[in-house]
């Protein structure tokens, strides 16, 4: 069976944000669930950061590629600047509610701080292991019939229009990273890229576990009660860890590649309700 790769007719298009905003957002807004609410504000905080370091990574090597993936890569950029932006609106929403996040903001600074320091190639892979991440984790939003139960119609399409363009994008690190190894032994290149993404993995998570217990801290339910809701949330329902395990485990064998399961056909549908 041939290696997939990405779609020669793909399209990746920047899009705007049109949402209309009062300023304000009820502290648990993901429908009272403070665990819910306490996993994605955690996500989003690391974002601007986060996605800063994504187009220093790959931007490096815009020079280096085809024209078409240099296209992509440009595209790639400005889709991951507006989600910057877009982030920076919504954390402040957070932290109109009540929360203050300047240990989460020093601490994502700090771990990118130190990939910084690491080779260029790293800094890629660890954007390759970063992408695969936000990609699978967007398509199991956009699949889910009812995402978001409970929050708010503008917050519901944020995260919505950013899932959206994580899957369109998917591939542009990978194939920028095949591109710039090229001329690495095939072993190597595999190992790199895996190996990354178990260190990766770790440090995502446990962030994530770390922000959570901050939120957690200032709603004061940081006990054992809590977390036991939030075994339940990633595993039973809506369970997002338990339904990515099988897609995230596919990155560790030999050929993958990001789009070896297209889902533009979900991207069109979700894109059509969130024009109505």
């Amino acid at each position: 069976m041939a290696s997939a790769t990405t779609p020669a007719d793909l399209t990746i298009t920047p899009r705007k944000l049109n949402v209309e905003r009062d300023g304000t957002n009820p502290r648990w807004w993901h429908g009272g669930d403070p665990v819910a609410t306490a996993f994605f504000n955690a996500l989003s905080v690391t974002f601007p950061q986060g996605e800063t370091f994504f187009i220093e990574a790959v931007r490096r090597y815009r020079d280096e590629v085809d024209p078409v993936l240099k296209e992509q890569i440009n595209a790639f950029v400005q889709q991951e600047a507006m989600h910057t932006r877009e982030h920076v609106v919504f954390n402040k929403l957070v932290k109109g509610a009540g929360y203050d996040t300047t240990a989460m903001d020093a601490h994502t600074r700090m771990r990118l701080d130190l990939a910084r320091t690491r080779h260029p190639i790293g800094q890629l892979a660890m954007t390759v292991a970063l992408e695969h991440f936000t990609a699978i984790m967007a398509h199991s939003l956009l699949v889910d019939r009812d995402p978001l139960p409970g929050a708010p119609a503008d917050v519901r399409k944020l995260w919505q229009w950013h899932a959206i363009e994580e899957i369109e994008h998917k591939s542009v690190a990978y194939d920028t990273y095949l591109a710039v190894t090229k001329n690495m032994p095939a072993w190597r290149r595999y190992f790199i890229r895996c190996k990354v993404m178990l260190l990766i993995s770790i440090q995502f998570w446990s962030s994530n576990r770390r922000h959570m217990a901050d939120f957690f801290r200032q709603d004061g339910i940081n006990k054992p009660g809590t977390w036991w809701r939030v075994l339940k949330f990633h595993f039973v329902k809506p369970g997002m860890l338990r339904k990515i395990f099988g897609a995230y485990m596919s990155f560790y064998r030999p050929g993958f590649h990001p789009w070896e399961h297209d889902d533009r056909p979900l991207i069109a549908g979700i894109e059509e309700k969130l024009a109505t």
